[in-house]
C-alpha cells in the first residue's frame, strides 16, 4: 500500500511574489523554447530523417532533453 504525502523537500517562503520572474520561468519549462518544446522537436524530427543513425541520434537527444 503506498501513502502519498504532499509536502515539499525544502520550505518555501515568499515573501514578494514576482510576476516576471515566475513568467520566465514557466517559459523555460512549457514555453516554445523550453524543455519540452526541444524534446518534442527532436523526437518529432527523427521520423522524417532518411539516415537511421542520425534519427537514432534525434531519439537519443529528446530523450536526454526529456530526462532534465
Amino acid at each position: 500500500m503506498w501513502k502519498y504525502e504532499k509536502r515539499l523537500q525544502f520550505p518555501v517562503n515568499i515573501k514578494n511574489p514576482n510576476a516576471t520572474l515566475a513568467q520566465a520561468i514557466m517559459s523555460q519549462y512549457g514555453g516554445p523554447d523550453g524543455e519540452l518544446g526541444a524534446s518534442m522537436r527532436y523526437l518529432s524530427q527523427r521520423y522524417s530523417m532518411p539516415y537511421r543513425e542520425v534519427a537514432a541520434i534525434l531519439t537519443d537527444i529528446g530523450t536526454e532533453e526529456l530526462v532534465h
